[in-house]
Parts: C-alpha cells; sequence; structure tokens
C-alpha cells in the first residue's frame, strides 16, 4: 500500500513570499524575526527584507556574555548616556542573530559577532526597512519619587519641535489640601513658584529632557544613513518618559544636511530656541486624575515658526497636543487653554 505523495508535502511552502513578509511585519520584534530565520532556508531569506521593526530591551543586558558587566535598570545611570545607550543597542541588534547562518556562505553567519561590528553593521542586512521602532529598558532623566517627567521631540538635522510636560505629582483623587504653594488660582504663575525653586526645577527639567532627546539623535545617524528606505524612525523608552520621532521629511533633511554635533559631548547640539511655558498649581482631570504643580514647555528654535503663518501655527499646535496619550494629552489640552510666558534659551 502506497502512501499519497500530497501528505508528504509541506503545504506551508505553498504561501507567497509576499504574505510570509506580511506575518513578519506584524511581528516586527527583532528577536523574534531573529528566531524565525533559523526555521529554514525560506525564512533566513525573508526577515532582512521586512519593512516593520522594533528592538525592544529588557531590564538587563548583558556586555558580550560578561555577567560582571550587565547593565541593569537597578544600578545608577552611567554618566556617559551616549556610551549608555550605544552598548544597549548593540547588544540588543546583534543577540537574536549570532546562530543565524548565510545561505550562500556555508557556515559563515548571516550577521556579523557581537563583539566585532555596530548596530548600524548588523542593520544594513534589512535592506528594505521602513520603519524602525527602538524601545530602551528606562528613561534617561531621572526625577524623584511622585514626579512625573515625559517628553516628545521631533528631529531632522536638529530639533525642529520639543514640548514637555512634568509635575510634581499626580495621583488619582482630588488633592486640594495640597495643592503646590497652598494658593488660588487666577491663571497665572504665583511668586512662590519664583522664590520655592519651582521654576528652577522646571528649568532643570527643560535642560535635562533636551540633553537626552539630542544625545538619542546623535545616536542614530550611521543608520539613517546606511537607511534610505527609512520613511519613520522612532526612539522611546519602556518607561514612556521620552520618544524621539523622525518621519519621512525629517529623514530626508538629515541626509541632505550637516550634523552639528556639540562640541563637548556626543550629542546633537541644540540650537538656540524659543519657549512657551504654561503652569497650573493643579489640574482636575476626568475619572478622578489629579495633577499637581502641571508645567508644559513647547520648545522650537529660534527664527522658526515666528512669521506667525496660519499653517505652521496650526501644526506646531497639532504637534503639542498630540504630543502624550491619556490623562497627559487632557493635560496638555487644558494647559494650552492657560496664560503664555515666552522664554528665550541659548543652543547649547
Amino acid at each position: 500500500m502506497q502512501s499519497h505523495p500530497s501528505l508528504y508535502r509541506d503545504h506551508f511552502d505553498r504561501i507567497p513570499d509576499s504574505l510570509v513578509l506580511l506575518v513578519f511585519n506584524k511581528l516586527a520584534d527583532i528577536q523574534s524575526l531573529g528566531r524565525c530565520s533559523t526555521v529554514s532556508k525560506r525564512f533566513n531569506a525573508l526577515v532582512p527584507l521586512v519593512h516593520d521593526v522594533l528592538v525592544k530591551f529588557d531590564g538587563v543586558v548583558s556586555v558580550d556574555g560578561d555577567s560582571d558587566e550587565a547593565l541593569s535598570l537597578s544600578s545608577p545611570k552611567p554618566r556617559n548616556v551616549f556610551a549608555h545607550l550605544l552598548r544597549l543597542l548593540l547588544f540588543a541588534f546583534l543577540r537574536p542573530f549570532q546562530s543565524l547562518q548565510n545561505i550562500n556562505g556555508g557556515n559563515k553567519p548571516l550577521l556579523p559577532q557581537l563583539s566585532r561590528h555596530s548596530p548600524a553593521r548588523v542593520l544594513k542586512n534589512f535592506t528594505h526597512v521602513r520603519n524602525l521602532r527602538i524601545e530602551l529598558p528606562a528613561g534617561d532623566v531621572g526625577t524623584e519619587d511622585g514626579v512625573f517627567l515625559k517628553w516628545t521631540a521631533e528631529f531632522g538635522s536638529t530639533l525642529q519641535n520639543c514640548v514637555i510636560l512634568g509635575g510634581t505629582r499626580m495621583e488619582r483623587r482630588p488633592a486640594s489640601a495640597n495643592l503646590e504653594g497652598s494658593v488660588e488660582d487666577n491663571g497665572s504663575i504665583p511668586e512662590s513658584f519664583y522664590t520655592n525653586g519651582g521654576l528652577k526645577l522646571r528649568v532643570v527639567w527643560t535642560i535635562s529632557s533636551l540633553i537626552a532627546a539630542s544625545t538619542r539623535h546623535y545616536l542614530l545617524r550611521q543608520i539613517i544613513n546606511d537607511h534610505p528606505t527609512l520613511r519613520s524612525l522612532v526612539l522611546t523608552d519602556a518607561d514612556g518618559q521620552g520618544t524621539l520621532i523622525m518621519g519621512a521629511e525629517q529623514l530626508k533633511e538629515f541626509r541632505e544636511k550637516p550634523l552639528a554635533a556639540s562640541l563637548s559631548s556626543n550629542r546633537t547640539q541644540v540650537p538656540a530656541s524659543n519657549m512657551k511655558l504654561r503652569y497650573a498649581p493643579y489640574l482636575e482631570l476626568a475619572e478622578g486624575m489629579g495633577m499637581q504643580g502641571v508645567t508644559l514647555v513647547a520648545i522650537k528654535p529660534a527664527g522658526e515658526g515666528t512669521g506667525g503663518g496660519n499653517s505652521s501655527r496650526k501644526e506646531a499646535e497639532e504637534f503639542i497636543c498630540g504630543a502624550f496619550d491619556g490623562p497627559f494629552r487632557a493635560a496638555v489640552k487644558a494647559l494650552v487653554k492657560r496664560r503664555t510666558y515666552l522664554l528665550e534659551m541659548n543652543g547649547f
């Protein structure tokens, strides 16, 4: 008795490559894609063609397999933030692919070994990446317990827009008895804001967020130059503290204009900018959420958007209102209606 030949046929091979790539694009996660590449020669050849890639880090990343040099969220943040981010990127990109083999090169690895090449070198094998999202394990700016700080920055060859939202406390019940400064809210910044360190704290938040954003931007320069197919790039963190975004226009500008690096550190230079500051001692939001000492800072390079065009103003407002999600978006919408204070900042 002879079995029918169709019983031994791998019907999965009948699925067209385009459909397999659609699944891989939905998967996106680079570690999962790395595992898929080990399944078959066909998958090994298709994975580098994906359009959407997500690089997500765990809390602890071993350095070249050496546990003595493990990077942990519970350990103090390194002084050189750029070196910290670079090491994280290096080992997250390479680790999933160390065991992959090149179908055209015998036992030669499809992607280079961990200790020899940079993340940009590894990503060269992904020749069709359009949407790249990178998630770091934690935010870069340390804050005290109870304080919330979030920022979103848009970059081209340099900073184009940045929105920073911070507050001294966030809770689920009204806290009228503990309002910062215990003053009546008349829409203006109270005098105590200048005398009790409130303004100084907001300046620290602003400068720290801009340094974190410009460091992330500098880190991505070779990856962007090596991937002309990129249409969008997002670099964020698991804490949801900071998000750097670059769209198709920003990526094009980055490739065409030289990047101005800071002379003192490995980051992009922040240009002289105009800032719009709005403040509320307390905001009561939907679902019983309350925020104390809430500050919204919108930053734009000096000389840009000062012409007062309706189009540019509308785009700036859309960027500010759409920078965050959930209760933070509601807080921004409430703050933009309040009195605006204009400040200027030198480049650094």
